[in-house]
């Protein structure tokens, strides 16, 4: 399928692994000359370089912290203007809720709530001028289902989503289409380190530990970054015009929700 959006720019936020660069991938695979982010330069600037050979499109390389207001300047002045953004960074530590402090709640909600919102206020006026944009935020599936271990994620995720479901409606008739992508697990590093983290703590092995986690998803397999990437590029495209404020979730069916 022609997604229709060859020759656009777009940003991708946190884009050097995983979901992020699958979803770089699949915008260059559509033609979407790109800016892309993240926080150590040679991992940026590789990513980069492969992408661009594979594809033959322009990808800037941006090494930044995007969650930081230093690190959004440095990403927003190489990308200028942008038809196409993809809100990306990684969550915080899982804990317990009597040991988070406000510092670790404010910290959670200026990486996972607040950095997107700056982003989306800095590109999308000059999206809804021209009459045309697309705004993907990577979310999580603790937003439909939250995870007790997850707490400073499910709040400021939470709130990220709230904001989208107004702001979502109030640009739609300038021709801006912004939606959340909730993932459950995928075949990433993180998914790597998360079962690590269940073999020595139960003391099986990580195939073991990969086993039982999969063993919850009805699909018996983590969702893989490319098809994730896919879905990414799809909301970007002029075939989604009608897909205003949603929350699409891809857990490989794991959380049992109706609407």
């Amino acid at each position: 399928m022609d997604l229709g959006i060859k020759g656009k720019r777009g940003l991708v936020c946190a884009a050097s692994k995983g979901l992020g660069r699958a979803c770089a991938e699949a915008l260059a695979e559509a033609g979407v000359d790109l800016v892309i982010n993240s926080r150590t330069e040679a991992d940026i600037t590789r990513t980069a370089a492969e992408i661009a050979d594979k594809f033959g499109v322009q990808v800037i390389p941006v090494a930044a912290d995007i969650t930081t207001e230093e690190g959004r300047a440095d990403v927003l002045k190489a990308v200028g203007q942008a038809d196409i953004l993809v809100n990306n960074a990684g969550g915080p530590p899982p804990g317990v809720w009597t040991d988070w402090s406000r510092d670790d709640f404010i910290k959670a909600i200026d990486a996972n709530m607040l950095s997107a919102i700056a982003l989306m206020q800095a590109l999308v006026p000059g999206m809804m001028e021209r009459g045309w944009g697309r705004v993907v935020n990577i979310t999580s599936q603790s937003v439909r289902s939250p995870i007790s271990v997850l707490g400073l994620s499910n709040t400021a995720r939470t709130g990220l989503t709230g904001f989208v479901a107004g702001m979502s409606r109030q640009v739609a008739g300038k021709g801006v289409c912004v939606n959340n992508i909730l993932p459950g697990i995928h075949a990433t590093a993180r998914a790597d380190s998360l079962d690590q983290g269940v073999a020595e703590k139960t003391g099986i092995s990580l195939d073991e530990a990969r086993i039982k986690r999969q063993a919850g998803i009805p699909t018996g397999e983590y969702g893989q970054p490319e098809d994730f990437g896919a879905t990414c590029a799809f909301l970007c495209s002029q075939h989604a015009r009608f897909i205003i404020g949603q929350n699409i979730l891809l857990d490989g069916g794991a959380l049992n929700v109706s609407v």
